[in-house]
């Protein structure tokens, strides 16, 4: 390529362009290969603008040239350049559109950011194509060389060290497109090297919509999946593709193609399911999400600003035409077009949650298992898709034929006629739940009771508080609505007035009140919370979270099963000797054996001595 003979002209930047090349390097950009980023996307643009010129207007130069961006490097020489066949640029382009941010009004926009930067930054970010200006973080001197697209254009070299001046100046180029081409500078010479930059495309833009091509290596080869419709796409590719941006090896449980457009948002999407959660799915939230793209350029390798934090166990690609092409994807969680794309995007994740649940059950039971829990978190979140979540809930059920878990739909379908009330106990493990002396009520009448096992079930199932006008009620509360026929009160004797009398007293400090039960049928006696009181399991939290436990506990309500035996051998003693030691010696027992199956334990030399004295006295 040899030069005319012309010289070259210069052209003085605004005076804030130095200012400006600082504020746009160190504040809006945090990543140097960001660099590589842009001129990617900057040489996809050309090439798209020369595509849909050729649709209607074959008199263009190279009409049958292929549409490419090439890289070249050489470590050796620290040199980096990339060249497209795109649409290219007359003079008028070099001035206008690679000096744009000398455009005027940028002098008040940095004023601004002198006040507040990041504010300022952000609206530069959207009223400025910065992008190309990215290049001289990595380098001091840039040289772009380009032609355009039309028959009777000249070609150019644009010449500038990003602080005062550019020349621009007459050059010989037979074909058109661009090539911007550098020296690195010594602490970012890895990039004129072939690994770095294979990473960085692979990193960045592997899903391009040309060929990249390093040497004669093409370098992106993933094609962008969410491009093609559902039909094209076949279950290996997938799979492969599931597992490059997600960096899993398992397949994936299940898969969502979205193409919207709509007036709220356009956007496309290929959201996939894990197949299985892991160790710390609740407890990390510096997750790895969705992937952001725009136009097939990646933006973000985990936006959070896509989906809600229930949700941050999806993997995939969401792919917008509704946010420029330039350094503004930096901020883009300040975009009030990310709002409506998490709108959108969160609705219909939930539509498709549904659906799976609807068409299989088993792997809707699987995806219950390993993300349910945290699915559970957006109920107190959420409230714009409360319902919707409400919906996708899974419980393990009381019932011994239910397979995996119910929802609460599936529930209320089968309650027992008359029942008013759909029913919960909370506790660590099904087994424990099993044992629970408040469940033998419901066992005897067949009467379905949710098992909460999910630590996070006792924060956010009190707050449904009712499900198709039925109030959800723990069995552990001492105003459940039993069925019609137990609410007949049974006349009490005097004899079971005055035991009950001897039970208040020896543990007055210790219980809110003791009534007769109605649910215990095997067990001699249980605690249960009083109406305004709170979950059982849910104190037992609330006491670790407190550390160490100096939350004083509610005082219970003890129900007393006056048809066991015990109960009526304690009444006989009572009748023989209203005062016998052994009497209060058994009620303390009791009470301590129902805060030991109510998870609290007793002093354990305590609880032994006196076991021990009550079995010599009975041994007798």
């Amino acid at each position: 390529m040899s030069q005319k003979a012309n010289s070259a002209q210069q052209f003085e930047y605004k005076a804030e362009m130095k200012q400006l090349l600082n504020l746009i390097i160190h504040s809006l950009y945090t990543h140097p290969e960001v660099f590589l980023r842009e001129l990617i996307s900057n040489a996809s643009d050309a090439l798209n603008k020369a595509r849909y010129r050729m649709l209607t207007d074959k008199n263009v130069l190279d009409a049958d040239k292929e549409l490419t961006i090439r890289l070249e490097v050489d470590a050796k020489a620290q040199t980096f350049s990339i060249e497209d066949s795109g649409i290219g640029m007359t003079e008028d382009d070099l001035i206008n559109n690679i000096g744009t941010v000398a455009r005027s009004g940028t002098l008040e926009y940095l004023q601004k950011a002198k006040a507040d930067q990041k504010n300022a930054a952000e609206e530069l970010i959207g009223k400025f194509g910065v992008g190309f200006y990215s290049i001289f973080m990595v380098t001091d001197e840039v040289t772009i060389e380009t032609r355009h697209a039309g028959k009777d254009s000249k070609a150019y070299r644009w010449n500038s060290t990003g602080e005062g001046t550019y020349t621009i100046e007459e050059i010989d180029k037979a074909d058109r497109g661009t090539k911007i081409s550098f020296k690195l500078k010594d602490e970012y010479k890895e990039f004129s090297e072939e690994d770095k930059i294979k990473e960085t495309v692979n990193k960045y833009s592997n899903f391009a919509e040309f060929p990249i091509f390093l040497g004669k290596d093409n370098v992106n080869t993933v094609s962008a999946l969410w491009r093609k419709s559902e039909k094209e796409i076949k279950e290996e590719e997938l799979k492969e593709f599931y597992k490059f941006v997600s960096h899993e090896y398992e397949d994936p449980l299940d898969h969502l193609q979205l193409s919207i457009e709509s007036t709220a948002a356009n956007f496309k999407a290929l959201i996939f399911i894990p197949a299985s959660a892991p160790f710390d799915l609740m407890r990390n939230p510096d997750r790895k999400s969705l992937h952001l793209y725009v136009n097939k350029v990646f933006i973000q390798d985990d936006c959070k600003e896509l989906l809600p934090e229930y949700l941050r166990f999806l993997k995939g690609v969401v792919d917008t035409s509704d946010l420029p092409l330039n350094v503004s994807r930096e901020v883009v969680q300040s975009s009030a077009v990310m709002g409506k794309i998490r709108s959108v995007l969160t609705s219909k994740v939930l539509n498709w949650l549904k659906a799976l649940a609807n068409k299989d059950k088993e792997k809707y039971a699987t995806f219950s298992k390993n993300f349910g829990p945290l699915l559970k978190t957006g109920l107190n979140s959420d409230f714009t898709n409360r319902d919707k979540i409400i919906e996708l809930l899974r419980f393990d059920s009381s019932l011994a034929s239910i397979e995996g878990q119910t929802s609460l739909k599936e529930y209320a379908s089968r309650m027992k006629e008359g029942q008013k009330e759909i029913y919960y106990l909370s506790g660590d493990h099904r087994e424990a739940l099993e044992k629970n002396p408040n469940l033998e009520y419901f066992k005897k009448k067949e009467i379905e009771v949710l098992f909460l096992t999910d630590p996070v079930d006792v924060f956010i199932v009190p707050s449904i508080n009712e499900y198709d006008k039925k109030p959800i009620k723990s069995i552990e509360k001492g105003d459940i609505d039993l069925m019609p026929e137990d609410k007949v009160d049974k006349p009490e004797d005097n004899l079971s007035k005055d035991l009950l009398g001897v039970f208040k007293e020896t543990l007055k400090d210790k219980v809110a009140d003791v009534v007769p039960s109605k649910r215990l049928v095997d067990s001699a006696a249980t605690l249960v919370s009083d109406k305004d009181g709170m979950d059982p399991q849910m104190e037992k939290m609330m006491k670790m979270m407190n550390q160490g436990g100096a939350m004083p506990a509610a005082k219970k309500v003890m129900e007393i099963n006056t048809d066991h035996p015990l109960i009526k051998n304690l009444s006989r003693i009572y009748i023989q000797d209203a005062k016998s030691p052994m009497l209060e010696k058994c009620i303390t027992q009791i009470y301590e054996s129902a805060l030991f199956i109510d998870g609290n334990l007793p002093p354990a030399a305590d609880f032994v001595k006196r076991m021990t004295e009550i079995m010599q006295e009975a041994t007798k």
